[in-house]
This record gives structure tokens, sequence and C-alpha cells, in this order.
């Protein structure tokens, strides 16, 4: 079955008042608690590493009575299955991970989460925090990490090509604009090593330039604005006019073929938000010290960030909601931030020295610390819709189309607006 059209099955089954059950999960719709020091297995599920495995020891040795269990699925598969589980009462962790994209859908099905109270409210950015609030001012989720924007690069493919390779001097080439990326991409081309594109995909390569816009696919009416928008229509032309120029390596996101990509060293560029980092650092290992950091061009924008919630179908709920408070804690942020590169989503962190001045040795000690914590300050938020991460999805698979060359961009272009206007019914 389609993906959608399981999404559309789990939002009607929601819409026709399918009660939570404890389906074997709970001893009631809101789950039982374990206490005092009985074993108890907490189930983790979220997509992609969010760096969250020296934390689990950690949390581990000072709770022996807690075993946490971490499960990951591909983002698409996560979000899809949480919305299934969500609608038939049983099959959600005790924590789920939630991307910034299918956030809103969660905050709409606020009356299936557990409340986290309002006592962490200050330590947040005022926008990450108010993304994950119900309508009945309920707090669905814990923020995770923000996005930021940048670009990563691989130096000695750009070195080899003949191309400036330095991070100053990368940053000033492409600084103003996408425009100027793609002409640096078509010089890259001329003279790239056998097998390397300039950067990854269409689909990534999109992401991060709507999420330069003031306003993505939705307005604060929840409107999907997609086929109306001239920032839509620009990111597309431009991501459009890169793959005609060759320039992609034509891969999807977090496939499988995407991260052989990397080991292959398939593609020299990728559209870098914080959490890329820890992509880049899984799948390309033996890279370590050729990668580096540049900014951004046009600079500022936002892509992903993510949220920990605890549904109340879970059965030891009081425990997972201290795990996900003591994960998404300022010093666990911190933590996972140096080791791993997501970016906290607590302003406090971001002068502290341990992360302002934070180097990579990965990314050739690039200062991802200052790249991002300065990203992450001059971020100005899109407003995210309740299917804000399906209508991404939907523009991917549209952009892929093209690369594949099944259809043109004015024929795959309609094909999404139409796809689109039909998740908004």
């Amino acid at each position: 079955m389609h993906p959608n059209r399981l999404l559309r099955l789990a939002a009607a089954t929601l819409a026709a008042g399918v009660l939570l059950t404890a389906c074997g999960t709970g001893t009631g719709t809101e789950g039982g608690s374990g206490g005092g020091n009985e074993k108890i297995t907490l189930n983790v599920n979220l997509f992609g590493n969010f760096g969250y495995q020296d934390l689990y020891a950690e949390y581990q040795k000072s709770h022996p009575n807690i075993t946490i269990q971490e499960r990951t699925a591909a983002y698409n598969d996560h979000h899809r299955d949480l919305i299934t589980h969500l609608a038939t009462g049983s099959g959600a962790g005790d924590i789920e991970g939630v991307d910034t994209g299918f956030i809103a859908q969660m905050r709409e099905r606020g009356n299936l989460f557990v409340d986290l109270g309002k006592d962490r409210q200050s330590e947040y950015l005022d926008w990450k925090w108010a993304a994950s609030l119900a309508k009945d001012g309920k707090q669905v989720g814990y923020g995770t990490d923000v996005g930021g924007l940048a670009i990563c690069y691989r130096r000695d493919l750009f070195e080899k090509a003949g191309m400036p390779f330095d991070r100053d001097q990368v940053s000033a080439a492409w600084g103003s604009g996408w425009d100027q990326y793609i002409e640096f991409g078509k010089r890259y081309a001329a003279k790239a090593p056998a097998g390397s594109a300039f950067f990854d995909g269409g689909g990534q390569l999109f992401n991060a330039i709507i999420g330069q816009a003031p306003v993505g696919y939705y307005n604060e009416d929840n409107a999907i604005v997609v086929g109306t928008s001239p920032d839509v229509r620009k990111a597309w032309d431009l991501t459009v006019k890169a793959i005609q120029s060759n320039l992609s390596a034509k891969l999807i996101g977090s496939s499988q073929e995407w991260n052989n990509g990397f080991a292959k060293d398939q593609f020299a560029t990728i559209a870098c938000p914080a959490w890329m980092m820890t992509k880049i650092k899984d799948q390309a290992k033996h890279a370590a010290g050729k990668w580096d950091v540049a900014s951004v061009p046009g600079g500022g924008g936002n892509w992903g960030g993510s949220y920990l919630t605890v549904p109340k179908q879970g059965k030891h709920i009081e425990e997972a909601k201290k795990l996900a408070a003591w994960l998404t804690a300022p010093e666990q942020q911190a933590k996972v931030f140096t080791a791993r590169g997501n970016l906290p989503s607590i302003p406090a962190l971001y002068d502290k020295p341990d992360i302002a001045q934070y180097k990579d040795a990965f990314f050739n000690n690039a200062p991802v610390g200052q790249v991002f914590t300065t990203a992450a300050k001059q971020l100005k938020p899109q407003y995210q819709g309740p299917r804000a991460g399906d209508v991404q999805t939907t523009i991917r698979d549209a952009l892929v189309r093209i690369e594949q060359g099944k259809q043109s961009s004015d024929e795959s272009w309609k094909q999404m607006v139409s796809d689109v206007e039909r998740l908004a019914k």
C-alpha cells in the first residue's frame, strides 16, 4: 500500500474516534508505571542517529533497574508507523522521536501524548517550544536539536578538480547565492574525479533552498501554498537548473544508495544542517579529515530538528518522561553536539566556550561551533503545517522523476502540485 494511503487511513481512523486501549502495553489508556526497583525496559523509537548511545549507558548506570532499547527506522517509515500506532492505540514506543516536518501532526493529536508540562519553557528557543504545543497548551515534545544550515564539502575532491578548497575561499565563492553555487558546481564538474557529482540529490538541495524562505509549504492559517508561492517555485527552478546541469548524483536522502554514495565518494558537497554531520561521520568514516564546512549560499536558513514525545499508550510513562527530559537537558544536548554534531535547541549553550569554540577533527578542524551557533542565532523559523513532512516527500519524489528522466520539469511540477493539494483534503 502506498505510504500516503496508509497515512490517510490512519488519519481517518483517528477521526472516527478510535479510543486508545492498553492492548497489552499497560493497565489503562495512559499506561502503567514501573515503580521502585522493578526491572523495566524503555523502548525508544527514532529515525536515524540521535547520538544517544553513550547517554543510554550513562543513564542505565545510574538507573540499574532500567534497560533502554533503541529501535530506528527510515524517516518516512518511522513517522508513518507512529501515526498508525496512534490510530490503533498500540505499537508505539515509550518514547518516540518526531521530526519538525511531522510535529504539527502530533500536536494536533495532543490528546494521544503525555503533557510534558511548562517547567522547561524558559530553557528553549521560543519558536522551538511553541512548535510542539497542542491547541490546549499541552506540551507534547521536548526539542532535541535545531538544524541551521551550512554546506559540507570534500576538500580533497575540490583540490583534485583544481578548485578552491580552503573553507573561507569556498564560502566566498558561493556566498552571494545559489546561482553562484551552481556555477561553482559546473566548474567542478568539468574537472571532477571520475564518478564524483557535485551534490548528492535534488531533494536535499531543494530542502536547503526552501529552508531560507520566510514561508515554506504552509501559511499560518494552515493552508498549503506550494502551488502559488514564488519562494517554492524559485527553489524548484534552482534545483531543476542544478539537475539539468548534470550536477546531481541523483541519490535520495537516507536511502541505502545515498549511504553508499558517501562511502564511494559519489558527491563532493551536501546541504548540511548540523545534524547532517552525524550522518556523514557514520557513512564516510574513510574520509575523516577530508570533509570541511563552508557557509551556505545566501546565508541563514534552517532544515530539520527533532523532538522526543511520550505517547500515552506506553507502559512506563513516568520513567519515559524522566528519560526524555534527561536526554534533552542542557548537559546532554551539549554532549551530543560535541560528540555527534546535533545543534542544541537551548540557546544558553550557544555562548559557552566548549560549544561556541568547538572544532571538529573529522571536518578538518572546522569551527563548527561558531558556524552553527551563529546560524541558530540568526535563524528565522518557518511555520510548519500538519502535513509538512509529507509535502516535503512529495516534492522530493517529483524531483526524482526529473533526475530519472521520467518527466520534464513542467510535467513533474504539475503532478507535484496536484499531489500536494490532495494531501490537504
